[in-house]
C-alpha cells in the first residue's frame, strides 16, 4: 500500500503549505499577508490541507470537466509552496555536487513538469471526508528545517502517516520532501534517476524528462 499512496501524498503536498491567499478562488484572502508568512509550518500544513479538501469539493465538477483548469490551478500553486531547486539538488544527490545552479534549475523545472503531468489529476482522487491531524513539529538535524508529522484520517481505515520536510526561505516556509509511511519522494526519485544521471548529463536527463522519454515515477504498484 505504501508506494501506491506516494502519488496521492505528492498531490497533497502541492498545496499543503501554500500561502493561504493562493488557495481556492472562493476563499477570502487573509487580511495580513505578512503575518500569514510568519505562521508555523504545522499550522500551514493543517490549515491548508483542510482548505484544499474544501476547495476540491467545491470545484470538483469544474476540474473533472476541464482538466486544463485543474492543471493551471496546480501549476499556479506549485512554486508558492515547493522549494523545487533545493528538492532537485536532494534528488540529484552525488550527481548534483558542484553542479551549476542553472543546470539544477533546468532539472528542477523538468521534474516538476513531469510530476504535474503524471500526478496532478490525483488531486481529484481525494475523498473529501478525509481529515488531517498534525501530530508534531520537530527540528531537523543541523538546522536544516523542520519535520511536520501528520496523519490522513479515513473512515474505516488505518491513519496514513504523511511527513513534510520544510525549510525556511526568504519567501517563507517551503516543502522540499514528502514522506508517506516513511517512504521519501526524494529518495525514491534519487534511486530512479541514478542510472540515467550516471550515463548522461543533468541537462540531457532534464531534456528526456521534458520530452516524456522518461517520467518521474513515484510508484503505483
Amino acid at each position: 500500500m505504501t508506494r501506491s499512496l506516494i502519488p496521492l501524498a505528492l498531490a497533497t503536498a502541492l498545496l499543503a503549505a501554500a500561502p493561504l491567499s493562493a488557495i481556492a478562488q472562493a476563499q477570502p484572502a487573509p487580511a495580513d499577508a505578512a503575518a500569514m508568512q510568519g505562521e508555523s509550518p504545522s499550522r500551514l500544513v493543517l490549515e491548508n490541507s483542510q482548505r484544499l479538501l474544501s476547495t476540491l469539493e467545491s470545484r470538483r465538477a469544474e476540474f473533472t470537466a476541464d482538466r486544463g483548469k485543474l492543471q493551471a490551478f496546480i501549476a499556479s500553486e506549485f512554486d508558492q509552496m515547493f522549494d523545487r531547486d533545493y528538492a532537485a539538488r536532494q534528488v540529484l544527490g552525488r550527481h548534483g555536487r558542484g553542479a551549476d545552479d542553472a543546470d539544477v534549475k533546468v532539472f528542477a523545472d523538468a521534474l516538476a513538469d513531469s510530476l504535474m503531468r503524471r500526478y496532478g489529476s490525483s488531486l481529484l482522487d481525494f475523498n473529501t471526508q478525509l481529515r488531517v491531524r498534525v501530530k508534531s513539529e520537530t527540528p531537523l538535524p543541523r538546522g536544516l528545517g523542520v519535520k511536520v508529522s501528520s496523519e490522513m484520517l479515513r473512515q474505516g481505515g488505518e491513519p496514513i502517516p504523511v511527513d513534510y520536510l520544510m525549510r525556511q526561505t526568504p519567501k517563507g516556509w517551503r516543502v522540499f520532501d514528502v514522506m508517506v509511511e516513511g517512504v521519501s519522494f526524494v529518495q525514491t526519485f534519487r534511486q530512479q534517476f541514478d542510472t540515467p544521471l550516471s550515463r548522461k548529463s543533468i541537462r540531457e536527463v532534464a531534456a528526456d524528462l521534458g520530452a516524456g522519454r522518461i517520467q518521474a515515477d513515484a510508484g503505483t504498484n
